[in-house]
């Protein structure tokens, strides 16, 4: 059983699914709105989501995890990686 080395930074998210293409929008308030290409079935967009970010993020798909709203485009995501940072890299890509 492995232990996570910190609590995870909790993102609020937004999914639009089925979109032109993978996206990070940006936030809205203290939501990240992304969108995928995915279609919202099978968890073919939560897969999206998890990906998209782990390549934005620069960090192991194994390091992020929906943790609410599997079947809601309302996401509650952590992602073992400090606040700050994510919030950083986050906004690189997004501005």
């Amino acid at each position: 059983m492995s232990q996570r080395p910190q609590p995870g930074t909790r993102l609020r998210v937004r999914v639009q699914p089925k979109a032109s293409r993978n996206q990070v929008v940006g936030y809205r308030g203290d939501t990240l709105r992304l969108r995928v290409t995915a279609p919202p079935e099978g968890g073919q967009a939560n897969e999206a989501v998890v990906t998209l970010l782990a390549q934005t993020l620069d960090i192991a798909k194994s390091r992020i995890e929906i943790v609410r709203g599997h079947a809601s485009r309302d996401k509650m995501v952590v992602v073992w990686l400090a606040p700050e940072e994510v919030r950083r890299r986050l906004e690189a890509e997004a501005g």
